[in-house]
């Protein structure tokens, strides 16, 4: 087990937080603030056990001036100043911050700015580099990692920093390693997998680590188009991953029982909104949503599981004509008794969107750390904290 933020004395101590304010941003308000709100446990706990609180987070890609306004943490600050009820600092800058560190009284929080406007010059925070990393570290006394949407990335905001400092996990990523520790090592079975989404190649880790683990997989979604091509079944016009073809024989060869493929489809001639769609076994158009049929094939391995892991919403869950599939299988799995884990990305937004939130025993706020995970990859944000 590794060290947690409990295993730290951080009285009067500059606590370095690494979190995950990822989010999603239109016109300079936040859509979905569930990140923000996951992180408030670890934050409360520095505050009232009288630390300098000073929060790292990335938001978004930058690669180019233009996105710097765009991914500017400064609505975040704001939002978070609002769920902490206290009053948040915020940086501009993610340098030279000494001055303003040491004018903070313990218990006050800093969020510095973006850690990735540090990859305009040469992908700094990205690409961990080692001068960065050592001066973020300089910044504190103790260092805690809770962003767990990015643990599988070896960044300079958590592995180099942590290459440093006396270092733990906080509750969030603690909890997150809790959720996946038993699907992984002793799940109680039955154990079903759904997997969805866009393209196979994205997952060939997973299911290969997954298929010698689970009782079945469910597969939906873009991906279901190319092992059912890869059967030789007509996908019309919908989403084939060409390159995985092989892959998907091979799976069907050696786990035909296991795999479990759409029988019926909700097609349409484009993906919109705005067009009339048709439900039939074979493919008319594009295939972008599973039908009843499927919805009630899934639900005779579903209903009767002890262990269910989600990644991947089964149809185009984004447009409402499509999303029927997905909805069916939530209600399906929270009316069930099982241990029941959404793998992040996607699906999270999709079960958070469509009101299950507080429904499935866990959904995780890291979508590719998740994926990583149920590849049973290391992750080296992980990895570099000591075990207790």
């Amino acid at each position: 087990m590794k060290r947690n933020i409990k295993d730290f004395d951080l009285n009067k101590k500059r606590v370095i937080i690494r979190v995950d304010f990822n989010v999603p941003i239109k016109d300079g308000v936040i859509t979905d603030d569930n990140r923000i709100v996951e992180s408030l446990e670890t934050i409360n706990y520095a505050i009232n056990h009288g630390a300098k609180v000073i929060l790292l987070s990335h938001l978004g890609r930058v690669k180019e001036e233009a996105d710097l306004a765009k991914n500017d943490l400064k609505p975040v600050a704001k939002r978070l100043e609002e769920l902490l009820n206290h009053k948040v600092i915020f940086s501009e800058k993610t340098r030279d911050l000494e001055p303003l560190i040491d004018s903070m009284d313990f218990g006050d929080v800093l969020l510095v700015q973006n850690t990735r406007y540090e990859d305009l010059d040469g992908k700094k925070e990205s690409g961990n580099d080692p001068e960065l990393g050592a001066y973020w570290a300089s910044l504190g006394d103790i260092f805690i990692n809770d962003a767990f949407g990015t643990c599988h990335r070896a960044h300079a905001s958590n592995v180099g920093i942590a290459s440093h400092l006396p270092s733990g996990v906080g509750f969030l990523v603690e909890k997150e390693l809790n959720a996946f520790e038993p699907v992984l090592n002793n799940p109680e079975r039955p154990f079903t997998v759904i997997m969805g989404g866009a393209k196979v190649s994205d997952k060939i880790g997973v299911i290969e680590n997954l298929v010698t683990k689970a009782d079945h997989i469910l597969i939906g979604g873009g991906m279901a188009y190319t092992f059912l091509a890869a059967k030789g079944i007509d996908i019309g016009s919908s989403l084939l991953d060409e390159e995985s073809i092989d892959f998907c024989k091979e799976m069907l060869a050696k786990h035909e029982k296991k795999i479990v493929l759409p029988i019926d489809h909700v097609c349409a001639s484009e993906i919109s909104n705005d067009v009339e769609t048709t439900t039939s076994e074979s493919v008319v158009g594009i295939g972008l949503d599973i039908g009843p049929k499927t919805v009630e094939l899934f639900k005779s391995y579903l209903e009767n599981s002890k262990t269910i892991v989600w990644n991947g919403p089964v149809g185009y869950s984004e447009l409402s004509n499509f999303a029927g599939g997905t909805k069916a299988l939530m209600d399906i799995i929270t009316s069930t008794d099982a241990l029941t884990i959404v793998g992040g990305g996607d699906t999270a937004a999709a079960a958070i969107k469509m009101g299950y939130k507080n429904k499935f025993k866990h959904i995780s706020t890291g979508g590719g750390a998740s994926l990583e995970l149920l590849e049973g990859k290391a992750l080296p944000g992980i990895e570099i904290i000591k075990e207790k």
